[in-house]
């Protein structure tokens, strides 16, 4: 069975097939490590600017992906990622689309990425599992929650591998940190206090023309958001030489509490915490909000969590978080302090620190709990793409982390106290924060 007709079968169908040695890397029956072109996996990317220009790289560089289509709504972005594919492969055959709709249809494809703003993640997303496709998508999962379950049936329906974009997972440190707090090898894990980027204000803008449709579809890129007239700076990309404003627009993104880097420590929390199948039951807190302009995201917040394991969670913009612990504030507010009943454990990118110091060099005994291990987010997609298996940021787990997000900004924006029910997923009590869970899709679009 050559890797393209294992694919077709559908991971739960390849599940049920033991003891048998699926697929062979190449590299293992010797030569150049080439893969042949039937064992490779055909790749599709939707959104190449900045993010998805950076994954487009990645995934060329490995040697059993074949990418043969990229989509982007601006024609620079989608003629630039067609050069780059084609000059790796040599040849000229890579497609390029402005609708990914017309990607998802071809049959040949296996894979995809979906780098496009937030609020066009979940309805991709959906298509690609319909069509069969595998999904690496980029944080966080949607605009609702509602949404991120929407999304979570069709996963699971189509029995496709979906990776979510939380890359820190595949990361040594926070790996070692939330093994720290599973394993209570720092006593009873009692507070998590997570910091993130604080968000920016961004004046009003005079509307502008339209651009030229072949040029950049602007309609397309609102999709199912809200109609609003076309100034550049509402839908530049980070590729434009622009911080990206619509991360900070709530028709398109939560702002600093999850799309710009919120949701990767959020869901490291849900890690520590173990909290992958569940959520808060308690949420309040406070956000401060522009009081006008094109930006309408939180500039600073504190939004704090109680979990049915008695944890509690703080999330706070990193001016805030830096007050709230010593390890936060030598590291400008920024990232996970995990705090257990004889210790505590700091963990960010690229640095981890504990009290007291020899935590780092504990080891876990017989028994204890070892998380999934991934040391290449992108490799770990593919590799449950070949070989069946869950990845290390699968479907279930974004969706309680992505949903955390969304509760924060629901009791920021209330001004309330809020309770969480994690097992139906409403809040107890408040039919005004229920309404809150879903938001309406501009027409034609729908889940």
């Amino acid at each position: 069975m050559d890797r393209r007709t294992f694919v077709k079968l559908g991971s739960a169908a390849a599940a049920s097939i033991t003891g048998l040695p699926w697929l062979i890397p190449a590299r293992a029956l010797g030569g150049d490590g080439a893969t042949a072109a039937s064992d490779r996996i055909v790749m599709g990317c939707i959104g190449v600017g900045s993010m998805g220009g950076g994954h487009l790289r990645a995934f060329l560089a490995q040697k059993d992906v074949q990418i043969v289509a990229v989509c982007d709504v601006r024609e620079l972005f989608r003629g630039q990622a067609k050069g780059l594919v084609d000059q790796s492969y040599a040849d000229s055959g890579c497609a390029a689309y402005n609708d990914f709709r017309e990607l998802l249809g071809r049959s040949d494809i296996d894979a995809v990425t979906n780098v496009t703003p937030d609020h066009w993640h979940v309805l991709i997303s959906i298509e690609a599992a319909r069509n069969g496709k595998h999904i690496y998508c980029e944080k966080p999962l949607g605009m609702s929650v509602a949404e991120g379950k929407a999304l979570r049936t069709a996963i699971h329906r189509y029995g496709v591998v979906f990776q979510f974009g939380t890359q820190q997972r595949s990361d040594e440190r926070f790996r070692q940190a939330c093994e720290i707090a599973r394993n209570g090898l720092f006593g009873r894990l009692h507070s998590v206090i997570v910091g993130s980027h604080i968000g920016f204000e961004y004046p009003n803008q005079p509307t502008e023309p339209v651009p030229d449709k072949k040029e950049f579809d602007y309609d397309m890129w609102l999709g199912p958001a809200p109609w609003s007239p076309y100034c550049f700076a509402r839908c530049a990309s980070r590729a434009q030489d622009t911080p990206g404003y619509w991360m900070h627009i709530h028709d398109y993104c939560l702002g600093g509490l999850s799309g710009a880097w919120g949701i990767h420590h959020i869901d490291i929390a849900q890690w520590a915490i173990g909290a992958d199948d569940t959520g808060p039951v308690d949420v309040w807190g406070w956000g401060r909000f522009p009081a006008d302009g094109l930006t309408d995201t939180a500039l600073a917040w504190r939004v704090d969590h109680v979990y049915p394991n008695g944890v509690r969670l703080i999330h706070a913009d990193r001016s805030t978080a830096a007050s709230l612990g010593e390890p936060l504030k030598r590291h400008g507010g920024e990232g996970v302090l995990l705090i257990g009943a004889t210790g505590w454990v700091f963990v960010c990118r690229d640095y981890i620190q504990a009290h007291p110091a020899g935590l780092l060099e504990e080891r876990i005994g017989v028994g204890g709990i070892r998380l999934a291990k991934s040391v290449n987010h992108r490799r770990n997609f593919l590799d449950a793409v070949r070989f069946g298996g869950t990845t290390i940021s699968p479907i279930d787990a974004a969706v309680r982390s992505d949903t955390v997000c969304h509760l924060q900004d629901i009791a920021m924006r209330l001004g309330e106290r809020l309770r969480w029910d994690p097992v139906a997923e409403r809040f107890v009590g408040s039919d005004t924060a229920n309404r809150m869970l879903s938001r309406p899709m501009r027409s034609p679009w729908r889940l």
